[in-house]
Parts: C-alpha cells; sequence; structure tokens
C-alpha cells in the first residue's frame, strides 16, 4: 500500500489545508488516454479489417483524434463547469437558509457534528464556534448535507488534460503508418495494447491495485474493444 507523504509541521498542515488539491485531473488524463487509444485503434482496425488503404487509415484516424478528441474534451468542460455550477447552487441555497433560518441551520449543523461522535459542550462549542464564520459553516453543512468538497474545479483545465491525453495516446495506433513502416498494422496492434498497458501500469500509483492488475485490467478493456472493430471490420473486406 502506497501513502502520499507530506509533513506535518505546523506550517506543512496550515499550508495544505488552506490550498486543497481538488479532485486532481487523473480521472481526465486517464479517460482521455483510454478514450483515444481505443476510438483511434478501433478506427484503425476496422479500416484496415475491411483491406483499405494506409492513406485512408492516417485520414480517419487523424480525423479522429482531432475531433473525437475535441468532442471529449467539450463534453468533460462541460460536465465538469456543471458540476461546479451545482457547487455554486448549493453554496448560494445554504447562504440563504441561514440568513432566513439561522437556529434550525445550527440544528442542522449540531446533527452534522453530532453524527462525526462530538457530543456534551464539546459538541456545544463546536457549533458556536464553526456558525460563527460564515463560510466555514456554509462549507461544514455542504460536506455533511450533500457530500460536497470546498474545493472549486477548474472546467479549462480538466479539458485540456483530457484533449491532451487524447491526442497523445490516440497517436500511438497511427504512428507505423505516417512513418510508413513495413507490417504498420501489426506494429500498430502491439505499440496500441503496450499504452493500454502503460496507462494501467501508471494509473496504479494512484490505487491500491498492483502495477501488473491495473495495466492488465486496462490492457483488458482496451483490448476488447479493439477485437470488436477489427473483427467489424472484416465483415466489409471485398
Amino acid at each position: 500500500m502506497r501513502l502520499t507523504e507530506h509533513g506535518h509541521s505546523q506550517d506543512e498542515i496550515e499550508e495544505r489545508l488552506a490550498n486543497p488539491p481538488g479532485r486532481g485531473y487523473l480521472r481526465d488524463a486517464v479517460y482521455g488516454a483510454i478514450d483515444g487509444g481505443v476510438t483511434t485503434f478501433a478506427i484503425v482496425a476496422g479500416v484496415a479489417g475491411a483491406g483499405l488503404s494506409p492513406f485512408v487509415i492516417v485520414a480517419l484516424g487523424l480525423a479522429n483524434v482531432l475531433a473525437d478528441g475535441f468532442s471529449m474534451a467539450a463534453g468533460n468542460y462541460s460536465g465538469t463547469k456543471a458540476e461546479r455550477d451545482q457547487v455554486h447552487r448549493l453554496r448560494s441555497f445554504e447562504a440563504r437558509h441561514i440568513a432566513h433560518n439561522p437556529e434550525g441551520e445550527r440544528r442542522e449543523l449540531r446533527a452534522i457534528l453530532a453524527a462525526k461522535g462530538l457530543s456534551g459542550e464539546t459538541l456545544d462549542s463546536a457549533v458556536q464556534q464553526i456558525s460563527a464564520n460564515h463560510d466555514t459553516w456554509i462549507d461544514t453543512m455542504l460536506e455533511g448535507e450533500y457530500g460536497v468538497g470546498s474545493a472549486d474545479s477548474h472546467p479549462i483545465r480538466a479539458a485540456s488534460v483530457t484533449f491532451g491525453a487524447f491526442l497523445v495516446a490516440g497517436m500511438v495506433p497511427l504512428t507505423p503508418f505516417l512513418l510508413g513502416i513495413g507490417d504498420a498494422f501489426t506494429l500498430s496492434i502491439w505499440l496500441t495494447l503496450a499504452t493500454f498497458f502503460c496507462i494501467g501500469a501508471v494509473k496504479s500509483r494512484w490505487s491500491l491495485a498492483a502495477w501488473w492488475r491495473s495495466g492488465l485490467e486496462t490492457l483488458a478493456i482496451g483490448g476488447v474493444a479493439a477485437g470488436i472493430a477489427y473483427a467489424v471490420g472484416t465483415l466489409f473486406n471485398a
């Protein structure tokens, strides 16, 4: 089990809590990379299975990398922005409730803190101190009522990470055809499968799974998708 190391001096603790990292961009990178590799290789495999020329493979593959990559980035931007807008809406909702019914919100705050194990004078003091700070009060209500963190997401950054990962991984299946290498399709297969495995292996750094298990899992997902695409492509082979 790998743990994220960080210091525990008072200054380090205060700095870390004052600048929460949010959900990060791991999901965006893995999502973009896997989809980029899978969809581009699906096109390569389908077109190759249909017996079409390398020029057609490159043309369709590049079109997919740019168009589908941008589409995924736009979708991720919209989804991340919707999540951020939802948090802002909930903050406004809680602020309005605190302004119009502060005693009711204090009772809710007390229930949230009691569920965390506080009781007696400690609970009374915590309710009093948290409710004395407007922003902290709202943050606590968001986490307790809706399971929402206070760190803001960044839609443009999320979209950029997704597009970049899609572009990098999506170019892998096309590289042998762009370079005019003999038996480009066979090399494309091996490079793409290796990319799937590497994505999974790197992803394991942020999980409890062994690197080889995570790599094999991602390899299996990508391999099945590629195999289906190739099988469909062969149906149209004249």
